[in-house]
């Protein structure tokens, strides 16, 4: 039987290197990693500069720029998973850098190319290594953020970009039950509007329906479509499934909610209906789940609507269940990886 070459053996028993960080205590927070990676946008060669890794710190920006004054900035979340050989691996970055070419399309913003995207991805996850919790206990999350920091008085594209990767390690984003009230005064989108992209715009208007419901005891809110008020649409950061039967249905992406990537990948896994859910189907669904980067697949044990409560069935053996088991264990590289999704990257 032949041996390894000493050099390969070394490689394998090689231990990585972790921050000093209590993994179990984990939230979903910032903790400020060692470095980011920056791109500026060249307007003499209409494309970005290859990324820059930077120390991790705070950035300088004109009072009048575009994204201070007129919001015009688009984010991306992904999350880079620790393996149990202590391999890193991200899940679809691809499907994130075009989302972000689409978002920047719809914001007259130019974009980073995909081969430029992944590339600054990689190289922020690499240089904050260390930060990368151990398998099973939490990932590093990524944002690329994009933004027009060009000086701008008046209503119009910037005349400057700049591209930036920075991450966090984090655990679970939403500790315990979920428990959703849906917001019928307060509309997260309009048709014709910035809905379907992750505009930086979205979020804010938001915040205060948002800290209302919380302080009432709720997880999130779920919002109902702006034109009618009768169809549900999604929650704050994560897109909603109902279970009627063997159907499971989720709202049409129709320009109104972000098309999501956790979300689409749950189609991959079990067959799913997209189309119109009326806010009556929600209340004799059996099993009702929310999908999304930061809390990958999650039940839903309660919608409150109108001050009625409809609560969901729980546990292992709920489709939730199962589809979070499939994606983790092929996101941390546990389960074999047949669809292509997983992109290792050390």
């Amino acid at each position: 039987m032949g041996s390894f070459p000493k050099q390969d053996q070394v490689e394998c028993k090689e231990k990585a290197e972790y921050a000093n960080v209590n993994w179990d205590e984990l939230g979903f927070a910032l903790t400020k990693t060692d470095y980011m990676c920056i791109m500026n946008f060249n307007q003499d060669e209409r494309q970005f500069s290859q990324g820059t890794i930077t120390r991790f710190g705070n950035i300088e920006l004109c009072p009048s720029s575009g994204i201070l004054n007129y919001g015009q900035g688009l984010f991306e979340g992904l999350k880079a998973y620790r393996k149990e050989d202590e391999g890193i691996l991200l899940f679809r970055p691809e499907e994130n850098a075009l989302r972000m070419k689409i978002g920047a399309d719809r914001m007259c913003m130019p974009s980073p190319t995909m081969e430029q995207f992944l590339d600054a991805v990689k190289k922020t996850v690499l240089a904050n290594k260390r930060w990368v919790p151990p398998h099973g206990r939490g990932s590093l999350y990524i944002r690329p953020l994009l933004m027009g920091t060009g000086q701008n008085l008046g209503v119009k594209p910037a005349s400057e970009y700049t591209f930036l990767v920075y991450a966090s390690p984090v655990g679970n984003y939403n500790k315990g039950e979920l428990n959703l009230m849906v917001e019928d005064k307060v509309h997260r989108a309009t048709p014709g509007g910035t809905g379907g992209v992750k505009a930086v715009t979205n979020y804010s208007p938001f915040y205060k329906p948002l800290t209302e419901a919380k302080a009432e005891g709720f997880s999130d809110v779920l919002f109902l479509d702006a034109l009618t008020g009768s169809k549900i649409e999604e929650g704050s950061a994560c897109n909603i499934f109902i279970l009627k039967g063997n159907v499971i249905s989720t709202p049409t992406a129709d320009g109104t909610i972000l098309p999501g990537i956790t979300e689409k990948a749950s189609w991959n896994l079990h067959q799913v209906e997209e189309l119109a859910v009326p806010i009556e189907e929600v209340f004799d669904a059996e099993e009702v789940f929310c999908t999304g980067t930061a809390m990958v697949v999650k039940s839903v044990a309660s919608i409150t609507y109108q001050g009625k409560r409809t609560e969901y069935k729980m546990g292992a053996e709920t489709v939730a269940q199962k589809l979070h088991a499939a994606l983790t264990g092929i996101q941390t590289g546990v389960n074999e990886d047949k669809l292509g999704w997983t992109m290792a990257i050390d």
